[in-house]
């Protein structure tokens, strides 16, 4: 089952993003639907999760994209791991919780972007790429990572109330 799911998010997942997005952007600026995944995977399953199927989503977004080769791989994979290393320090992981993990693991990949494609403009132009790019989407991802978060939590923590409930019906 969760190697079929797997297998839906990698073949799925950026085909979805580099079509359909683009017509449900906001102001130019569409979530990256791959990075929210890695970090999903990450916070739900573990660090080790989140780093192959980032590093997968990665991969194949490198394959669909004309931008550096490995680029994303290594950032899904990265944020991937650093989402579950993250969830193990999280005292509660609340939808608060996560939404500022998102946003910080959204904005170190947007950074590490604009450093590799930096074309020289100097300062000023990386400065302008940072508030109007990299913050909007950043915070874009960081809200629907943290709403995706708290359906598929409370889906989790429902169905393991039903599996360990002595009658079996969650009560």
């Amino acid at each position: 089952m969760k190697l079929a799911l797997y297998a839906g998010l990698v073949l799925g997942l950026v085909p979805v993003q580099m079509t359909v997005l683009h017509y449900v952007s906001l102001g130019g600026i569409r979530p990256d639907l791959c990075l929210i995944a890695s970090c999903l995977v990450g916070f739900l399953l573990g660090e080790l999760e989140g780093m192959l199927l980032g590093l997968l989503l990665g991969f194949v977004q490198d394959l669909f994209s004309a931008g550096g080769l490995w680029l994303n791989m290594v950032t899904k994979g990265t944020i991937g791991l650093l989402a579950g290393l993250a969830v193990r320090y999280l005292a509660n992981t609340t939808p608060m919780a996560i939404l500022g993990t998102i946003l910080g693991l959204s904005c170190l990949s947007g950074t590490v972007f604009l450093l590799a494609v930096r074309t020289g403009g100097g300062l000023a132009e990386a400065m302008l790429a940072v508030r109007s790019v990299l913050i909007p989407q950043a915070a874009f991802d960081a809200v629907l990572g943290a709403g995706l978060y708290w359906l598929i939590a409370n889906r989790v923590r429902t169905a393991e109330r039903v599996e360990t409930s002595p009658s079996g019906l969650g009560l």
